[in-house]
């Protein structure tokens, strides 16, 4: 089972481990308030992807295409598959930075891995 939650949200033991799923450190968090279990910076879209993105609306369903396209590379491999046994093992979470709960990359990752 792999949750979503903003990392403006607090920590809760339901959390399971807890995931960043960002390339950049969210502003205003310290490390510890976090509480993660490790910054995944790999499986986050790529900096040419996010830049392109911004959080557009309108460029949602070609960044979801995108970043997926991403993912699927052989570099992702390793960190993808440490993932899905993490998930195997009981509830995690994935934490992201973004305003927007339903158009984030922390939910394209989710959906790439449960497929």
């Amino acid at each position: 089972m792999i949750r979503l939650k903003r990392i403006y949200e607090l920590p809760d033991p339901a959390d399971g481990p807890r995931y960043l799923v960002e390339r950049l450190w969210p502003r205003g968090i310290s490390k510890e308030a976090a509480a993660l279990t490790a910054w995944l910076k790999d499986v986050a879209p790529s900096q040419e992807l996010r830049k392109w993105y911004a959080h557009d609306p309108a460029r949602w369903p070609e960044f979801q295409r995108r970043y997926r396209a991403e993912l699927a590379d052989e570099v992702h491999r390793a960190p993808l598959a440490e993932l899905r046994q993490a998930a195997r093992r009981g509830p995690i979470t994935f934490v992201y930075a973004a305003k927007d709960e339903e158009r984030n990359s922390a939910l394209v990752l989710k959906q790439f891995l449960t497929r």
